[in-house]
């Protein structure tokens, strides 16, 4: 592997990578902290509402918003070796398409709440409730702080905001745990982190555009017509994402509906847990498309760095699994009580998707890169077309195994599918490099 390391792209990458991983332990050790005092402050039927709350949110905006870091990272990748007009155009297109999708997703989501409340599980009395946390679609849906921060190479202050939120909810929650407050002060609390790490985000990334002297020429705008098929890019990358970020909050949503509030809080944390073993492709995949989307593809080097960190990831994963398949009925007792051990027999199936993440992670990058947008849209809809054709029945039969099952399954469709797709442009790419030496 020494090889490995002379690679500029991989050194790179492992650098970004280790700021957001730091970043990522505080985070995951601080957000675990934070259920687990909800959990036992609350109680299994309430913590499941406060999680169907938040969820709903979080669903509503993983439909709504648009991936608008990556028209950023996508067109304005090159700001660094001099070309700001790129940059500064996308960065426009970013913002007002997050303005547009964030307040309208606000309004769509409010306005449909009292109709869909009980079928997702939230009772009528915590309906105020989740319409004031829908008041924070606007800055929770919005990217173009990270776009910005990504392309200028500040994944230093990416990493530190990344602090903010679980550091400041798990202060807020253990003093409400600690006075035995009502169920609305956890909802605040849950709030108020969120839009203070949402409005920090935003600062750091305005105060980084004028220290290297960026804002000027920064304009909101619909009509980028400097950056060639950025409305189709834009398109394909939000609706892609929509499904990936909304299918975690719609599945526990699903759950909640088809077995109740205290299922989706079992079903919550088992894939808290699960996802933590996914931590490690989820932090090189934000690292690696800055790094890929500089490169040459017709070469090989792309591709051996797509293999490396694959093979980086998939070491660091498999490790996780191992601690939390072996420790994990201990760890849901201890972090969240007996009364949650029902979570354990789903977190062990659930262990597979973080192994499909790993063996996936580069594969939108690498597709992106291609200009090919719309074939992890293809792939993540075959997927979900999987899930919510199964996921009723197999509950209905197996209980929480079976949603889990379901999600697992709705996962590897994605996966098989991406994985065809990817080969397909690898070997029209690399012929057409050889025919031109």
């Amino acid at each position: 592997m020494k090889h490995w390391f002379k690679d500029q792209h991989f050194r790179s990458l492992l650098k970004n990578s280790s700021y957001l991983a730091i970043s990522r332990v505080v985070a995951a050790i601080a957000g675990i902290a934070t259920l687990s005092l909800a959990a036992h402050g609350l109680g299994v039927l309430l913590f499941g509402a406060l999680i169907l709350l938040t969820s709903y949110a979080k669903a509503v905006s993983g439909l709504s918003k648009f991936q608008s870091w990556q028209l950023i990272v996508r067109y304005g990748g090159r700001v660094l070796h001099g070309n700001p007009d790129d940059f500064k155009t996308s960065t426009g297109f970013a913002f007002a398409l997050d303005a547009i999708s964030g307040v309208g997703g606000m309004l769509v989501a409010v306005a449909i709440l009292p109709l869909v409340a009980a079928w997702v599980g939230i009772e009528s009395d915590q309906l105020w409730l989740a319409m004031l946390y829908c008041t924070l679609l606007p800055t929770m849906g919005a990217a173009t702080p990270s776009g910005v921060l990504r392309a200028l190479d500040r994944f230093d202050l990416i990493s530190w905001q990344g602090t903010v939120t679980p550091i400041t909810r798990v202060v807020l929650v253990a003093i409400a745990y600690t006075a035995n407050a009502p169920f609305s002060a956890y909802v605040v609390a849950w709030y108020v982190t969120d839009l203070a790490g949402d409005l920090y985000h935003w600062f750091l990334a305005w105060r980084e555009l004028r220290r290297q002297g960026l804002m000027e020429g920064i304009r909101p705008t619909l009509r980028p017509e400097s950056l060639p098929g950025a409305w189709r890019f834009a398109i394909h990358v939000n609706l892609t994402a929509s499904v990936q970020t909304g299918w975690g909050p719609i599945s526990r949503l699903i759950v909640g509906g088809l077995l109740g509030p205290a299922a989706a809080a079992l079903f919550r944390v088992a894939s808290t847990l699960a996802d933590s073993a996914s931590k490690p492709a989820e932090l090189l995949a934000k690292a690696f498309y800055p790094e890929v989307v500089r490169m040459d593809l017709t070469t090989k080097k792309p591709w051996k760095l797509m293999l490396r960190v694959t093979a980086l990831a998939g070491g660091m994963a498999l490790l996780a699994i191992l601690i939390l398949v072996l420790g994990g009925k201990p760890l849901v007792s201890l972090l969240f009580g007996k009364e949650f051990l029902g979570a354990y027999d789903p977190l062990l199936v659930l262990m597979l998707v973080p192994f499909l993440g790993v063996l996936t992670f580069p594969l939108p990058p690498m597709l992106y890169a291609l200009d090919r947008p719309d074939a992890p849209l293809k792939a993540r809809l075959a997927g979900m077309l999987v899930y919510f054709a199964i996921v009723a029945p197999l509950s209905w039969q197996f209980g929480l195994i079976g949603a889990a099952l379901a999600f697992v399954l709705g996962n590897a469709a994605t996966a098989l599918v991406m994985m065809w797709q990817l080969k397909q442009e690898h070997r029209r790419v690399r012929p057409a490099k050889a025919a031109a030496n």
